[in-house]
């Protein structure tokens, strides 16, 4: 499938949030974890909103056909769908944003939880092997480079798979924020930690969070996790970041 296909049919299953006015605006892509699109990417989705942003969040699960069951049962368990193959999602919404008035395509934020995170890395990492990497025909990493202001990574999954430690993210590559949290017992601090150092050692910008206390999904009150604990103070903390980082890329 190419972009233009692929990128309609995701835009079918995700929620758009714009600003007052016509635009066109910068848009943030927000990505959610493996579990699927969640209530509280929508406060981030507002944040985006309130700094003069749109926000999409895109629904990486209704597209491919999979349930929250199916997404627990093979996205979580690593079983299926990887995050250099959901990056094709990224390389078409990239195109259908072309084709909304509202948006301005040539400033784009990439914004990723856990599986999310895990997306925005490998679809740097993959570099010119892109295409044959997301199965999309025409996935184009030059665009990729040349619209994207920056990238936020939320406790992202950075373990066995993914590509960033040993591949980096080559030239052209946009600043990063980052927040981990020192308690996550679902993609640990280390793995992310180890990536974040590769991107420093080859020269991009990236700036660090780590919440010591705070575990995986800790701004998701809705976590089906047992493991995760909710702190609205660091949901409040995460979305003041963000909202920084916007500020810096507008």
């Amino acid at each position: 499938m190419d972009s233009a296909a692929w990128g309609e049919k995701v835009a079918r299953h995700s929620r758009v949030f714009k600003p007052a006015g016509a635009g066109p605006f910068p848009v943030a892509l927000i990505l959610h974890g493996c579990g699927g699109k969640t209530p509280f990417l929508e406060e981030y989705a507002r944040v985006a909103v309130q700094s003069g942003w749109a926000a999409v969040v895109v629904d990486s699960l209704k597209p491919r056909g999979m349930s929250t069951l199916d997404a627990k049962l093979f996205v979580c368990t690593g079983v299926a769908l990887h995050g250099l193959k959901r990056a094709a999602d990224i390389f078409a919404m990239l195109t259908w944003l072309e084709t909304q008035g509202w948006a301005d395509a040539s400033r784009v934020f990439l914004a990723g939880w856990s599986h999310g995170g895990w997306t925005i890395m490998d679809s740097y990492a993959v570099g010119r092997s892109a295409a044959r990497g997301t199965t999309l025909v025409d996935a184009d990493p030059a665009k990729l480079r040349a619209r994207v202001k920056g990238t936020l990574l939320v406790y992202p999954y950075a373990g066995y798979g993914s590509l960033t430690a040993s591949r980096g993210w080559g030239e052209g590559a946009p600043p990063v924020w980052s927040v981990l949290a020192g308690k996550d017992q679902v993609v640990g601090w280390k793995a992310p930690a180890k990536a974040l150092d590769r991107l420093v050692a080859d020269g991009l910008s990236v700036d660090r969070v780590l919440h010591a206390d705070a575990t995986h999904a800790f701004d998701d009150n809705r976590a089906n996790d047992p493991r995760a604990r909710y702190r609205p103070d660091l949901f409040e903390a995460v979305q003041g970041y963000f909202a920084g980082a916007l500020g810096r890329c507008l």
